[in-house]
């Protein structure tokens, strides 16, 4: 049998595909170099956006023309949420739903998956069987947590993913472990929602955090480091400020899924559990002992009622939280959601415009930042390829080799700053 993935969305679709991946290996098959070579295609949809849902069901289109004789599965947060249209779809074999989801990693043409009911009863309140070894790229995701009980009113997310999850430390620590000792030397601790995290026994995910490091560090302190993607800002405070202040692996870059800077979006949001003050308050407190942090953020504009002034409010934040880089989007309605329905919806030029304005922002900021970078004596570089011109650093910055040089894929790699070209950092072995 030969296989074919096709993964869209976030990091944790890419998680799963690497753990289908490894099973269906496992199993004998091959992966094909393309779709028009498989027997079997898989397309993990997305459903961030209306408009993620609309590239879910172009792929769809193009795969099953491409592989006219290939058994056509489609899996993840659009099929969930919109899985009659999917279904619909001319080539389409399966759809298959999250809970289903565990169980392809057993599946082979002329088998029945079960259906959602078994499959819910069977997994009901446990951690989806996903678990991987290795990765395709230098910088491996490591799944933590999955779905989401919080319910802001403009996502779709619980709906495709469900309630929060978290998985048993053991079971983190030693996939950390099985993949450090597989080449890899930095690890993206990645979750839908990790304030929803819980620890075995009690504590949150910076009990996670600081325990995995004390297990860790001993052996891998200096040679391999931990990256923490987005963090909901309900997580910072003083427990996140002790954890970070202490830690010897984690790398100076706080992601944070903002969304707005106004107080009154926020909570129109469902998100009052934070406040942009607190945040830029935590942020300072974290520069004392990391003075040059990394700091990103998703950013929604253009959210209903949002006001001229909500919206100079989160220009402002972007300011002054002196942020490295943003993930701006436009407020999409979403059926479903309870923001598609209620009164003060923008028009889409406005929301346009809004978020073209932040981009801009945004923009300006990110080559503060990397100039701030630029003038620093050394970085620590995260090896994308073998003779590899380019790499991330600490600061999730790119970096990019002046001249090819003959260093392991996946090694941190000491480096030489020596400007700012493109949008990334040019810089030398030091």
């Amino acid at each position: 049998m030969r296989f074919h993935i096709h993964t869209l969305g976030c990091k944790i679709n890419q998680y799963e595909s690497q753990a289908i991946r490894e099973c269906w290996e496992a199993r004998g098959w091959g992966e094909a170099d393309g779709a028009g070579q498989a027997d079997v295609v898989l397309v993990h949809t997305c459903a961030v956006t209306s408009g993620a849902v609309a590239d879910s069901r172009r792929a769809v289109s193009r795969l099953v023309r491409a592989a006219p004789g290939a058994r056509v599965l489609v899996t993840g947060c659009a099929s969930q949420v919109e899985s009659g249209a999917f279904a619909a779809m001319p080539g389409v074999e399966a759809v298959v739903p999250q809970s289903v989801k565990p169980f392809l990693g057993g599946w082979s043409p002329g088998c029945v998956l079960p259906d959602v009911a078994d499959a819910d009863a069977s997994r009901r309140g446990s951690w989806p069987d996903f678990s991987i070894s290795r990765f395709r790229r230098a910088r491996p995701i490591l799944k933590v947590q999955d779905g989401c009980s919080h319910c802001c009113t403009y996502c779709i997310v619980p709906r495709a993913r469900g309630p929060a999850r978290s998985r048993p430390f053991a079971a983190i620590l030693a996939e950390a472990r099985l993949l450090l000792h597989s080449g890899h030397r930095e690890l993206i601790l990645s979750g839908i929602n990790l304030g929803q995290y819980e620890f075995d026994g009690g504590g949150d995910f910076w009990t996670l955090l600081a325990r995995l490091e004390a297990d860790l560090s001993p052996q891998w302190a200096g040679a391999a480091r931990l990256r923490l993607s987005s963090l909901d800002p309900g997580m910072l405070g003083a427990p996140a400020l002790a954890v970070l202040a202490e830690s010897s692996m984690t790398c100076p870059h706080l992601h944070l899924s903002m969304q707005s800077g106004d107080p009154g979006v926020l909570a129109a949001m469902g998100r009052a559990h934070y406040q942009p003050r607190a945040v830029l308050d935590f942020l300072d407190e974290v520069r004392a002992f990391w003075p040059h942090a990394a700091v990103g953020a998703d950013i929604l504009t253009g959210f209903p009622g949002e006001s001229e002034a909500a919206f100079q409010a989160t220009r402002d934040f972007c300011r002054s939280a002196r942020l490295g880089y943003a993930h701006v989007f436009a407020f999409s309605r979403r059926p479903g959601t309870l923001a598609a329905k209620v009164a003060g919806q923008l028009g889409k030029d406005e929301k346009k415009r809004r978020a073209a304005i932040l981009r801009g922002d945004v923009e300006r900021l990110e080559r503060v930042y990397l100039e701030e970078i630029a003038r620093l004596p050394q970085l620590v570089m995260a090896v994308e390829g073998e003779q590899v011109l380019n790499g991330s650093s600490e600061y999730y910055v790119e970096c990019r080799l002046e001249r090819p040089s003959p260093v392991a894929w996946g090694e941190l790699l000491p480096v030489r700053p020596l400007g700012v070209r493109d949008g990334a950092l040019l810089v030398e072995p030091a």
